[in-house]
């Protein structure tokens, strides 16, 4: 006989050793499991392989009761549907049959797009935060790459001492293994350049281009830390996130008249469609504008 805390912890080393799920999302579906064995008291695998869809939906209109918006409800779905496969396969059914349910319809949200100014103000927000001196070159390097170029940050961190020394261009490899050919703003290749210089490690042609302190590979979470403390200490909006730079790339260029199919290749876009989010955001930024001016709409 088990007991609930003996099923949470085989569940949570399933996520993080077989499934190799990462750290977020092993705490996020282990405590959906929790609250699903605890309200409805299970203590083995049996009694959740028999979970129904209207226990799961009993769950979730109890989740949405404490005020759980439609996208942590549906990854909270998510969770308790994996869980309940998982205990399926423990009793030797099949996981397949498992409750099918839908989850709330997700509405697409905007990109949030900082302004330029802002944008300026986090580069050289991040360089003085930094604890020493290359690493604030280098932080302010990856992001003007994302802000400048429109990298993600992934394609910035792929960058490698072979690309050095940077031209007018840059051959980018982005999703999908797909190669694209980006211009370099002056100011984007002496950021990266200076990092260069300052950079204490050999930036051998094989090797990465971006350092930790350590010498290896620089990880993203670093940069979205670095980020972060400029975010907090400028005074910004949570969203205002490594990939808003991006964003904001995107819809700078589409308000001083880039054409879309550009855009798309700039961005390295597989579709028009992904794209098109764009035109709304300029569209939204425009509505905003018109509200704010027009004497009406000031009434």
């Amino acid at each position: 006989m088990s007991d609930a805390p003996d099923l949470i912890e085989e569940w949570r080393a399933h996520l993080a050793v077989a499934q190799r799920k990462s750290p977020h999302t092993v705490r996020a579906y282990v405590s959906a499991a929790a609250r699903l064995t605890g309200r409805l008291q299970l203590n083995d695998w049996d009694g959740v392989a028999t979970l129904t869809t209207r226990d799961l939906r009993g769950q979730l209109a109890s989740r949405r009761a404490e005020g759980l918006g439609n996208v942590s409800a549906a990854r909270e779905l998510s969770a308790l549907k994996s869980f309940v496969a998982y205990a399926r396969e423990q009793v030797g059914a099949d996981p397949g049959t498992a409750p099918r349910i839908r989850g709330p319809r997700i509405k697409k949200g905007l990109p949030r797009p900082v302004t330029p100014d802002e944008a300026t103000a986090m580069v050289e927000t991040v360089a003085d935060m930094a604890e020493d001196g290359w690493t604030g070159f280098r932080d302010a390097a990856v992001l003007l790459l994302m802000y400048g170029a429109g990298l993600r940050i992934a394609e910035a961190l792929s960058l490698q001492g072979s690309d050095l020394p940077l031209g007018e261009t840059l051959v980018v490899t982005g999703k999908g293994n797909k190669q694209r050919v980006v211009p370099l703003l002056p100011i984007v290749r002496d950021e990266v350049e200076k990092y260069a210089r300052e950079c204490p490690f050999d930036l051998v042609d094989n090797g990465p281009l971006f350092r930790g302190v350590k010498g290896g590979a620089l990880s993203q979470g670093m940069v979205q830390k670095a980020m972060a403390r400029a975010r907090k200490g400028l005074g910004l909006p949570d969203t205002a996130t490594p990939h808003a730079l991006r964003h904001s790339f995107a819809t700078h260029l589409l308000g001083s008249g880039a054409d879309l199919r550009s855009l798309q290749e700039l961005l390295g876009h597989a579709s028009l469609g992904s794209t098109q989010i764009y035109t709304k955001v300029d569209a939204a930024k425009m509505l905003d504008a018109y509200r704010s001016a027009h004497p009406r709409e000031s009434d």
